[in-house]
């Protein structure tokens, strides 16, 4: 800390104790800020651990659902069943202000608000497996959305 030049006054001691006890409050308000700070963001990690294993447990039974779909149907049938979305998913951006500190915010909507409504083949040439295939991932999607 740097030496000030200051008048060896009573006056010039109450202000600098004046000065003192506003630096140790706003100092004080500082540790609270950073320690509600890093309480959130701890919560949030803790928050975003479980929601990756749910999802990575999620995605490996996707996987392995479309493998077995894969094995029952051709190539090509899988290929052409799953070439045009059925779903669109749209993603909108926000900000929210926790403790003067911006934060991003995201919100999903979808097409249409029936989530069964994922399918964009027909039932006629594709397996039942495929179908489950879908539905798996489909249940999925919102936590790797929150992800």
């Amino acid at each position: 800390m740097a030496a000030t030049q200051v008048n060896p006054t009573r006056m010039e001691l109450t202000r600098q104790k004046k000065k003192l006890a506003t630096a140790r409050k706003g100092h004080k308000l500082l540790k609270d800020k950073r320690d509600e700070l890093m309480r959130q963001f701890l919560d949030l990690v803790r928050e975003n651990m479980a929601l990756r294993q749910k999802v990575e447990a999620g995605i490996q039974a996707a996987n392995k659902n479309f493998v077995v779909a894969k094995a029952g149907m051709s190539e090509e049938t899988l290929h052409t069943a799953l070439m045009a979305p059925k779903q669109e998913v749209y993603l909108e951006t926000d900000k929210k202000n926790v403790m003067s500190v911006d934060i991003p915010v995201f919100e999903y909507k979808t097409r249409t608000a029936d989530e069964n409504d994922i399918y964009s083949y027909g039932f006629a040439f594709t397996s039942g497996d495929l179908d489950d295939a879908v539905k798996s991932l489909a249940d999925v999607l919102p936590e790797m959305l929150r992800l």
